[in-house]
């Protein structure tokens, strides 16, 4: 009979949670930050303000981690913790093949412009099994919008595929979904 692993605390759930928001936050605020410089040139004081409120996020996000980061290493050498991390690291690193070589492949075939929403495509993508893995449904929303976004704006945006709103939403997303993971009182779900 095969032994049955006690389901994930809500203290570890939520230091998990806040790990991810402290990734989203750095990347949201790098997506914000190329939107910035590209919509914005010459404007410093964007970027500066992009700088402090991903610090600011990341600072929540790490706060949150503290509080509950014992909770989160007492389950850490579990069979189901190794097998979700493993899967998260071939999830992650397929994420980052996938755009490296997706990139290449347009830049080769004289469709760079499209590498934007590729990469942003991708990344949203990413987020449906990690939705799953993690038993974290915000994440489907996440990836959802990213899709979304990475489909509609090349086609609705007067700059095309070029247009400095895809590196807009795709951080506005990200730094939603940090914060939303540092503050939501919802079902946790484990």
């Amino acid at each position: 009979m095969e032994a049955i692993e006690p389901q994930q605390s809500v203290e570890a759930i939520r230091a998990g949670r806040a790990i991810g928001a402290m990734f989203f936050s750095i990347f949201g605020g790098a997506w914000l930050g190329v939107w910035s410089l590209r919509a914005l040139p010459g404007n410093m004081l964007v970027p500066a303000a992009v700088i402090a409120l991903s610090l600011a996020i990341f600072w929540q996000a790490i706060s949150r981690f503290r509080r509950y980061r014992t909770a989160l290493a007492a389950e850490q050498d579990t069979p189901r913790r190794r097998r979700i991390s493993r899967l998260f690291n071939i999830i992650n690193a397929g994420q980052w093949v996938l755009i490296v070589v997706g990139v290449n492949v347009l830049a080769n075939i004289g469709l760079a412009a499209w590498s934007v929403p590729f990469a942003i495509l991708i990344i949203g993508l990413h987020f449906l099994p990690l939705a799953h893995l993690f038993a974290n449904p915000p994440h489907y929303i996440t990836g959802a919008l990213l899709i979304l976004l990475a489909i509609a704006y090349p086609l609705l945006m007067p700059g095309g595929p070029n247009d400095p709103v895809g590196c807009l939403g795709a951080g506005l997303i990200l730094w939603s979904s940090a914060i939303y993971a540092v503050t939501a009182k919802g079902r946790l779900a484990a």
